[in-house]
């Protein structure tokens, strides 16, 4: 008779591990007398346990979960939270053996799409970093970047399209930081969450590289500064004559009269006769 044996539970897996979407815990009823058995699941994390399904209703879970006939749990929408031990425990008054329960291991193994944070515009030469990050699926996943579609390397100096690029890639927190932006690392960015239960990914996101306007006109305006602060002492000393041949603008001297001759007066109109000339 099933009531000398007393109520019975069993599952057909007590470790699961869940990489869909909707998941079944089953706890199965072999052997039970009593009608309208009182059925309850509990959620052990941290040794803490809190109510699933209770009173005949769903308590924690509320909106995720669904209890199945007879005394299955139907969780859907699942995240690494919901990783932790169920029990199953279920109590039939009419039965001599009136209480039996099942503990099951759930580890919820899916890859959830990760948060992307892409700077929208970047100026040249200066250093940036995007983030990927995402905190429920399981196990903790790797991270990959990709730009216009390709995937970066680990090492931009292992690929010759981004040899020439400044970036480092953390696969373990999701960081792609750029010492030095360039140009060409404009485009579209988005980040791959990859574990043993397949891959999720963000939303492409563009990040634009501004020309750094500002910064050029300072330096040409110092470049000009400078050339003046040169220019200047220069076209002074030219200024006041330093560098002028002597000489240049000196009186000639006109050669003294030899021998007591007298010539006469250089502005003499007439000529004048000696009283020594005889006819």
């Amino acid at each position: 008779i099933p009531s000398s044996f007393g109520v019975i539970l069993r599952t057909t897996e007590k470790i699961v591990w869940a990489n869909e979407f909707e998941i079944e815990l089953t706890c199965l009823i072999e052997s039970i007398s009593t009608n309208n058995p009182r059925i309850e699941w509990k959620k052990i994390k941290n040794g803490i346990p809190s109510y699933v399904y209770f009173q005949n209703k769903i308590a924690d879970l509320e909106q995720r979960a669904q209890l199945k006939e007879p005394a299955n749990i139907l969780i859907w929408n699942t995240t690494r939270s919901d990783t932790a031990e169920y029990r199953c425990e279920v109590a039939a008054i009419d039965d001599q053996r009136d209480f039996d329960e099942i503990l099951i291991s759930l580890a919820v193994r899916k890859p959830v799409v990760p948060r992307c944070s892409v700077p929208e515009a970047v100026t040249v030469g200066t250093s940036t970093e995007l983030r990927c990050l995402e905190n429920e699926g399981f196990p903790t996943p790797l991270y990959r970047w990709f730009h216009n579609n390709d995937e970066l390397p680990e090492d931009p100096k292992n690929s010759l399209k981004f040899v020439n690029s400044s970036y480092t890639i953390n696969p373990d927190t999701g960081s792609l930081k750029f010492r030095r932006v360039r140009k060409e690392d404009a485009g579209e960015y988005y980040c791959q969450a990859k574990n043993d239960a397949g891959h999720a990914q963000c939303h492409p996101q563009v990040m634009e590289i501004d020309v750094d306007i500002l910064g050029i006109f300072l330096k040409s305006f110092g470049a000009v500064v400078v050339f003046f602060c040169f220019a200047a002492p220069i076209c002074l000393t030219f200024k006041r004559g330093c560098f002028q041949k002597k000489g240049h603008n000196e009186n000639y001297n006109w050669p003294a009269q030899a021998n007591g001759v007298d010539y006469g007066d250089a502005d003499e109109g007439h000529f004048r006769h000696k009283s020594s000339f005889i006819i």
